[in-house]
């Protein structure tokens, strides 16, 4: 197995809370259906949310899946001017037999244009 790191993003329409936890929630379940990954296959996870993101904990909604005994850690992202406002994004470590070009990244909910080299069919 290696260790590989997947990433995504998802955009919220808002800042409240039940919002947050089910766009980021959507988002990990999504990385772990598109790489054919377990929970047991994830080392740690590494969230940020934009300044304007201030509702809840984008750790919780992955707590919330059941994912309880893997290192999570939440940030906020730079506060740039011009970024794309109300943004999670995570970066997944995990073990898989996937070669780094077999890595499916996620970007959902607008969030492509954040990755435009990785632009798939996520919306």
């Amino acid at each position: 197995m290696r260790v590989r790191a997947v990433r995504g993003a998802t955009q919220l329409e808002v800042d409240e809370a039940e919002h947050l936890l089910e766009r980021t929630a959507e988002l990990m379940q999504a990385v772990l259906k598109r790489n054919d990954l377990t929970a047991d296959d994830v080392i740690s996870i590494f969230l940020t949310a934009t300044p304007d993101l201030r509702s809840a904990f984008p750790a919780a909604a992955v707590r919330g899946l059941g994912i309880t005994d893997v290192p999570l850690m939440c940030a906020q992202e730079m506060d740039v001017h011009g970024a794309m406002p109300r943004v999670v994004r995570l970066m997944a470590h995990v073990q898989t037999p996937r070669t780094r070009d077999d890595i499916r990244h996620v970007y959902l909910h607008g969030t492509t244009v954040l990755r435009d080299d990785l632009r798939e069919d996520d919306e």
